[in-house]
């Protein structure tokens, strides 16, 4: 049995050896290795002292190849391919709600508008007490159960029990689940007469439309400058970034162009269909923002079109390709380098492997990068000429901004951290919302009212300490002075979210936000926003 089996894996092997020949001529040598590859799982399999899971044994002898390769080629289990895609692809299918667990109990924090919790009645403030009559509260409760239970085919049903606020009866909800899109952009608003503010989270497949749609509104309002947050964006898809790049450069100018040993190059130009190629613009970004986002930058500073204001970002210049496996599973696949218009590309080093690829923005951070810009050193090799007014920009470790705003601690505490770290903050929000929903929408009909006047009291920072206390946390009087702005600003921001919407968080927080406050200052300063695009 076994010389049989042995026997049609060698078959296999060898046909897709033979078929891997035919299409991409690949040597006598490179056969080989397929072979002994091949051969080595069959010997693990058959002969190994102790029982041996094959299937994890070649999983993880892909992800060791992978790892070696670079630090960005990532082998992905059919279990998680769904996941990994699901914010990239923009929707899945579910309830419709946002959730948060509170002391073992799921908590409604606001339902999905339009989303089939919402239509059936349920509300922000419900607590699901039981799922298909089966309860739903305790410690098995965690994000996986609720995902696993919530989520569902389109036009299944799902039977919720809720308890709501101080009702002694439980309520029964159908729900049928339906598709619930995941928007990328989490605000677009405007912060003043004539300012515009955009934050996009990552770039996936609804994300040009969102912007379009955002761009629009903020357009109504009077927007003649926009402040584009590209801070902690990961990237997404390089096409989006080239749609988006379309929107503030003129036409048949280069975005990107992206080349590889078998990947021949493939450059990307704007359409000029883009809906703001002319007004003002700054576009924030830090050591978060990656990839998508550092193309995005990379072609507003290369063409001189806006100001970039931040840190300097990750430095990500890798394409990866998805390539599916017979399973299900999947694997991408680094297959290029991406370059900037004036042919720069930023990917960092990685020659000394993932591990300390992963370690430079600590590096950065304790060489002094996040406080000082003068600490950052470009050798003149990677030195290039910006395409219009000729302003010297580098490759190579990241796209440095034109203002480099260093990171503030000023308001910032052991204290501060420790709330945050531990849940305090969260817990407390959630209990204040709970208790006091109406009575804050009742006092601040609209957000604006509640932006301008709602002010934290010195009794809702008696009950975090209280909280904070009983959770662990040593309360320091002195750390708790050096904090208490930024504290009170985080309670502030996140009842808004709580009650409104995540939007809204953002629109507490950006009146102290230090990038913000400098690009305001640069766009309301047509010399001095000229100077920096002209390198004075």
């Amino acid at each position: 049995m076994r010389y049989l089996r042995f026997c049609f894996f060698i078959v296999l092997v060898f046909v897709y050896c033979c078929d891997a020949m035919s299409q991409n001529n690949i040597s006598v040598n490179e056969k080989e290795t397929l072979q002994k590859l091949g051969t080595t799982l069959y010997i693990i399999d058959n002969f190994y002292v102790d029982s041996s899971d094959l299937k994890k044994v070649t999983e993880d002898a892909i992800v060791g190849m992978l790892r070696d390769l670079d630090p960005h080629s990532a082998y992905i289990s059919k279990e998680d391919v769904e996941k990994a895609n699901e914010k990239l692809v923009g929707s899945f299918e579910g309830i419709g709600v946002t959730f948060q667990l509170l002391r073992d109990t799921i908590l409604v924090v606001s339902p999905v508008s339009g989303g089939p919790s919402e239509k059936v009645g349920i509300m922000a403030g419900d607590k699901i007490v039981k799922i298909d009559g089966e309860s739903s509260v305790g410690k098995k409760v965690d994000n996986d159960y609720v995902t696993k239970r919530l989520r569902g085919k389109k036009g299944s049903k799902v039977l919720l029990t809720i308890k709501r606020g101080d009702e002694k009866e439980l309520i029964d909800f159908e729900v049928v689940r339906d598709k619930i899109p995941l928007n990328s952009i989490d605000a677009a608003f405007m912060l003043d007469k004539n300012v515009g503010y955009i934050r996009l989270d990552r770039f996936a497949k609804s994300s040009a439309d969102e912007f379009r749609a955002s761009l629009e509104k903020l357009k109504e309002q009077n927007m003649k400058s926009l402040i584009f947050d590209l801070r902690g964006n990961s990237g997404g898809y390089l096409n989006i970034a080239v749609e988006l790049c379309n929107e503030f450069i003129d036409k048949d100018k280069v975005v990107v162009y992206t080349e590889g040993l078998h990947s021949p190059k493939v450059v990307e130009k704007t359409k000029g269909n883009g809906n703001f190629v002319n007004g003002g613009l700054v576009v924030l970004i830090d050591e978060g923002s990656a990839s998508a986002s550092e193309i995005v930058s990379g072609a507003v500073q290369d063409w001189d079109r806006g100001v970039l204001i931040g840190r300097r970002s990750f430095g990500k210049g890798l394409v990866q390709r998805p390539f599916m496996l017979p399973d299900g599973s999947l694997i991408r696949l680094t297959t290029a380098r991406y370059h900037t218009p004036t042919g720069r590309c930023i990917q960092r080093s990685y020659d000394n492997g993932a591990d300390d690829y992963y370690k430079e923005l600590t590096k950065r951070y304790n060489h002094g990068e996040y406080y000082h810009a003068d600490s950052i050193q470009f050798p003149d090799s990677l030195k290039y000429a910006t395409m219009k007014n000729g302003r010297t920009v580098y490759g190579g470790g990241g796209i440095m901004p034109d203002i480099f705003i260093p990171v503030d601690t000023t308001f910032s505490s052991r204290l501060y951290t420790d709330v945050l770290r531990k849940g305090v903050m969260n817990r407390y929000v959630m209990d204040y919302v709970l208790e006091n929903r109406d009575a804050v929408k009742e006092k601040y009909p609209a957000f604006e009212s509640y932006n301008d006047s709602f002010e934290i009291t010195d009794s809702m920072i008696d009950d975090l300490r209280t909280l904070a206390e009983k959770e662990g946390v040593t309360w320091d009087d002195e750390q708790y002075k050096r904090s208490e702005k930024l504290l009170k600003m985080q309670i502030k921001a996140l009842i808004a979210r709580n009650i409104w919407d995540i939007e809204n968080y953002y629109q507490v927080t950006m009146r102290e936000d230090d990038a913000v406050k400098k690009a305001l200052e640069v766009l309301h300063n047509k010399r001095m926003y000229n100077d920096i695009l002209n390198g004075k």
